[in-house]
């Protein structure tokens, strides 16, 4: 039998998290974490009837137990979670030949608009996405059932990284610690869902993004030897695929007048400002020559390059 306990470091200091004067936001909501931390019960000890104001989340890493809500007893083991409140009424046992450890995560969640209210605090911004997670979270942990369910999908572990976090104090330990909690918010209600939801993810115009893609490529690259299967290559589609593209998003240009107006406009930059000679700008912009330059810089612009520079640079 393994004897080994994965939380057992959070025994050298219960209080470490709660230390921390934690305020998440998420979506619409701010949570506020008022106790995190791990505690065992003896063997045979009573939580006699209680219940608190806030969302209270229990999990059990090892041992086993007894929990009475709503009249109801269920027995309790390790791996299972069981979530109370607010103002959900519960008694707690450890079994009398083994004790009972317990996890526990309480927030007390506000919406933002009670938080800007009381504080005059100006609401931080949230992406669009996220506030529809937190909303549907939220809507679900004020209906889950007052019964205990398996830990199916691993909240446990999250108050260990936590802990982890706060004691390294490595970069980026706030930001983990969130992360932390809001995964514990998360997991929990997914161990409840009866079957697996297909979740809705933001997603791209292909087209448009690799359009984008093509074009940071090019510019990024546009005084060297470039090609169309270069950038189709870099974007794992064919040559085709990536001239259908073109045509598409740049109202019908070609790779070849892209490239050609990319160098183009690198050119104008040069002519501006450096004092090079026109074959210097020419070769490091690729053109092949600053006659070649010539040609093309007066079929686009009207006349030739000598002429913009006289007209661009100030004396």
């Amino acid at each position: 039998m393994n004897n080994h306990f994965s939380y057992e470091r959070m025994k050298d200091r219960q209080d470490a998290l709660e230390r921390l004067d934690l305020k998440v936001y998420w979506g619409r909501y701010e949570i506020r974490v008022l106790r995190f931390h791990l505690t065992t019960f003896p063997p045979g000890k009573i939580v006699s009837f209680h219940k608190h104001a806030e969302y209270e989340f229990h999990f059990i890493p090892r041992g086993k137990g007894t929990v009475i809500m709503d009249e109801q007893p269920y027995a309790l083991r390790e791996g299972m979670f069981y979530l109370t409140g607010p103002n959900v009424l519960h008694y707690q046992e450890a079994d009398q030949t083994e004790a009972m450890d317990e996890l526990c995560l309480h927030v007390d969640i506000i919406p933002l608009e009670e938080v800007a209210n009381d504080t005059n605090q100006v609401r931080p911004m949230s992406d669009p996405w996220e506030i529809a997670e937190a909303d549907d979270c939220m809507e679900k942990l004020r209906g889950m059932p007052l019964k205990p369910t398996m830990d199916i999908h691993r909240a446990m572990p999250y108050f260990h990284e936590a802990y982890q976090a706060s004691q390294e104090r490595y970069p980026g330990l706030y930001t983990t610690i969130k992360q932390c909690i809001i995964q514990i918010l998360l997991r929990a209600v997914r161990a409840y869902e009866s079957e697996p939801t297909e979740a809705e993810l933001p997603s791209r115009d292909m087209k448009a993004y690799r359009y984008q893609l093509a074009l940071e490529y090019i510019y990024a690259n546009s005084s060297g030897e470039i090609v169309l299967d270069d950038v189709a290559e870099k974007l794992h589609i064919s040559s085709r695929q990536l001239q259908r593209i073109f045509k598409e998003q740049a109202d019908g240009h070609s790779f070849s007048e892209i490239l050609e107006h990319v160098r183009l406009e690198a050119v104008c930059r040069k002519l501006i400002e450096t004092t090079w000679p026109i074959d210097k700008i020419a070769m490091h912009e690729g053109f092949s020559s600053g006659s070649y330059l010539h040609t093309v810089f007066r079929k686009r612009y009207g006349y030739t390059p000598s002429t913009y520079r006289a007209k661009n640079v100030k004396v």
